[in-house]
């Protein structure tokens, strides 16, 4: 690598430790990160803000405001603390019932919308029904991260990094649901283990707080039943396009604006309360975040990591498969999976015709598809969907550390990779 690369990597290894140790305040590192790696000429402006590779992904920043914006208005109608009463009263009060039920509906719900978009419709839930039953509230909300990263694995559209790998590989939404979706299905059983697990010492049961749940009316809890009903057909709306995304050709950040701006212009909603609970740090780490890790790319960092990997394989269709898997994991534990995927789909393609380019070969595609997503789970940082949550739990002040989540995700990343690797081999390289 040049010296310039050595640098560059030298950047984002300080503002990493300064995120991990918390030392400053983590959007103050990436954009510190973000700046040096501008004032070194590691990256410059076009790359930074217009490459569709190397610079600021906006369609990831505009889907989270359109987003906030969108679950901003929501929350004014009172539907959470309806959901909150609905979801406590179906698990009876019992924490880890509770914890099963919002495990199932984020996997699922993140199976058929970005894994981002779900923990922004579902964390203020639990923030609420967890209020109310005196329960920790970051277990829940981890969970939550993590069974969002799992069930967004599943399907073309549930996590970014799938249209990425999809477009290059060309893969169709029905390809994901056989390949991927049931051994997803099966990491979600045994996440739900885990949780019971890692998580037992919040599972602390309250009878009188169940039962004073038991007796809350939901309906009640709604305010604006006008407002409600307009918010939910819009919210339909934009989730049907997400859904419809193959067919109707829109990105999902494009709805998601689109929607965010209907909302704001139909009802009476001011600008000033539409935008009150967009998470604007969050929008700001990820910016910084995405200069740093275009910098890398642009200096050769990660292509130059990943081509090590492949030529250690010399290759051989099973070692490629499995180094693929586990150095997808390892690295996009500490990289957003997004420019990962980016960068590795060009390789893979090479990959894959290098062994034929058949049907067999396609278990490469597989191989990075779960090593991206299911690596994401690993540490605070390493998908969207996990800083999102670490944001709100900021905004509702109960801040979730780096090493709080990180702890926990070292031990589900491992698990579930290990999972898929026999599965990989027995169905595909036998």
């Amino acid at each position: 690598m040049t010296a310039l690369a050595w640098l560059s990597l030298a950047v984002f290894l300080g503002a990493y430790a300064l995120i991990a140790t918390e030392r400053i305040h983590r959007v103050a590192a990436a954009l510190g990160g973000a700046a040096i790696m501008l004032l070194i000429q590691a990256t410059d402006s076009k790359a930074a803000f217009f490459s569709d590779h190397t610079g600021i992904d906006w369609n990831v920043v505009f889907l989270l405001l359109g987003m906030m914006i969108i679950v901003g208005v929501l929350k004014q109608t009172g539907v959470f603390e309806y959901l909150a009463i609905w979801a406590a009263k179906r698990a009876r009060g019992k924490p880890y019932r509770l914890m099963v039920l919002l495990i199932v509906i984020t996997a699922s719900a993140s199976a058929l919308l970005d894994n981002v978009t779900t923990v922004l419709l579902i964390a203020p839930v639990t923030f609420l029904v967890c209020s109310r039953l005196a329960l920790p509230v970051a277990p829940y909300v981890i969970a939550e991260a993590m069974a969002s990263n799992i069930g967004g694995a599943a399907t073309l559209v549930g996590d970014p990094p799938n249209i990425i790998i999809a477009s290059r590989g060309g893969l169709t939404f029905n390809d994901f649901l056989v390949h991927m979706a049931p051994m997803i299905i099966l990491l979600l059983v045994v996440f739900l283990g885990l949780c019971r697990i890692i998580f037992r010492k919040s599972f602390h049961y309250d009878p009188k707080r169940a039962a004073e749940i038991m007796q809350l009316n939901e309906r009640e809890a709604v305010a604006d039943r006008r407002l409600l009903w307009q918010s939910l057909a819009v919210l339909g709306l934009v989730l049907a396009a997400f859904v419809l995304h193959p067919v109707l050709h829109y990105e999902p950040s494009v709805v998601a604006i689109l929607g965010a701006g209907i909302l704001v212009a139909l009802t009476k909603v001011t600008t000033e309360q539409a935008i009150a609970e967009v998470e604007w740090p969050t929008l700001v780490f990820f910016a910084g975040l995405f200069i740093m890790v275009g910098a890398l790319v642009e200096t050769g960092v990660i292509g130059q990591v990943s081509q090590m990997a492949v030529n250690a394989t010399r290759g051989e269709l099973a070692l490629t498969t499995m180094v693929l898997l586990w150095a997808s994991a390892g690295l996009s534990a500490i990289v957003d999976n997004i420019p990962y995927v980016a960068t590795m789909s060009p390789i893979t393609a090479d990959l894959v015709q290098a062994n034929g380019g058949n049907e067999h070969a396609q278990v490469l595609w597989w191989a990075l598809t779960y090593g991206a997503d299911l690596g994401g789970n690993a540490t605070a940082i390493g998908a969207a969907a996990n800083v999102v949550i670490l944001g709100i739990a900021a905004r509702n002040r109960q801040p979730i550390s780096f090493w709080e989540f990180t702890k926990y995700g070292l031990i589900v990343t491992p698990v579930t990779i290990a999972l898929v690797t026999p599965y990989l081999w027995l169905r595909y390289l036998l």
